[in-house]
């Protein structure tokens, strides 16, 4: 039953709509995944003008000459992602016409001058071997060594991404798209990386973030990228920056400080704890291994950034590894205790990622 202000005031009937809700929630990413797709976001902030279009002029933008499309279908999945505060809804008074422009969420859909976006993220979570893979969440619950990915695919994720270029390069986009933001604001509060001679970045891929800290930090001699060797081969020649291939698990090259960013997620705790045992004897005396990382808080609650990092958590326990997962702030510094790190400091990061320094004596 509905009061005057239009709410639900019966618990019952509250408690059917919440569930109704969460029962069509697929339609939100789906949603977002077209709008992406169709490269609405840019269409309507048009750079930076952001003026509130309505359906039939996004339409217009986004097929060009060729015209054609439904406004109508457009301006329905535009109403859902309101609702998620992706767009804003600009309506005249009789509320005949609706328009629509970019919130500071949608924002982050839209290309910026080096070609990135969350766009990537949002298209590289919503593939079809992702789709594939969703419907058997349950079994790692009923068998925690069973791989969905594996079983939906019959390859484990980093291979078939391996063996799909398009797949692949849309997945280091994805990454891209999400730690450029990250690294810049990193960079601009934290100062860690000062008097560092030798930092390796475990992980690295193409070097990029290794040459972002190396241009913020002009002391940092020598960056090392460490990767795959199959990786590494591909990635460009940067100044100051030395690419090298092998496995973490056999070793890791030495350096004054260890840098890696979402890496552990995707092992399980023993599998972490070697890891970790390779950097801590790749450090001198009083070196440190900063690990930009999802830390996921100790109580459960509503907020958007625990729903961020939870739902991550499933992403990694059903995409991934079942038993990769996120990590608590506690059970990282267990992790790092347990190898021979005598203390792990935690720093801000930003949203969704946040920085842990691990000593050494």
């Amino acid at each position: 039953m509905e009061n005057g202000n239009g709410e639900i005031s019966n618990t019952n009937d509250k408690a059917r709509l919440a569930i109704m809700d969460l029962a069509h929630m697929m339609s939100v990413p789906m949603s977002l995944n077209a709008v992406v797709k169709l490269k609405l976001a840019d269409a309507i902030w048009q750079g930076g003008s952001n003026a509130p279009l309505t359906s039939a002029e996004i339409l217009a933008k986004i097929r060009g000459p060729k015209g054609g499309g439904d406004a109508e279908n457009l301006q329905r999945v535009l109403r859902l992602l309101t609702s998620y505060d992706v767009f804003e809804e600009h309506t005249t008074d009789d509320g005949f016409q609706r328009r629509y422009s970019l919130t500071e969420v949608g924002k982050t859909l839209v290309t910026d001058e080096d070609g990135l976006s969350h766009g990537s993220y949002v298209l590289q979570h919503h593939q079809d071997a992702i789709l594939r893979t969703w419907p058997m969440v349950h079994e790692v619950i009923n068998d925690s060594s069973s791989e969905p990915f594996l079983k939906a695919n019959g390859e484990k994720p980093y291979n078939y991404y391996g063996n799909n270029p398009e797949l692949n390069s849309l997945m280091l986009n994805a990454m891209s798209g999400v730690s450029v933001p990250f690294m810049k604001g990193m960079l601009e509060r934290y100062d860690g990386f000062q008097e560092v001679k030798t930092l390796v970045d475990v992980g690295g891929s193409g070097g990029d973030c290794l040459k972002m800290i190396l241009e913020k930090h002009s002391s940092i001699q020598l960056g090392i990228n460490f990767d795959l060797p199959e990786v590494v081969k591909k990635a460009p020649q940067i100044p100051r920056i030395k690419h090298v291939g092998g496995d973490i698990f056999d070793h890791i090259p030495k350096g004054d400080v260890i840098f890696m960013k979402w890496m552990l997620p995707i092992w399980t705790d023993d599998e972490c704890k070697q890891i970790m045992k390779n950097c801590y004897d790749a450090l001198p005396k009083k070196g440190k291994l900063i690990a930009c990382e999802p830390v996921v808080p100790n109580h459960t609650d509503d907020s958007q950034r625990t729903r961020a990092l939870l739902g991550g958590d499933i992403f990694i326990m059903s995409i991934y590894r079942a038993k990769g997962k996120h990590r608590t702030e506690e059970e990282f510094r267990q992790l790092g205790q347990a190898v021979g790190f005598s203390d792990c400091r935690t720093f801000y990061g930003d949203h969704y990622f946040t920085i842990l320094e691990f000593h050494k004596l």
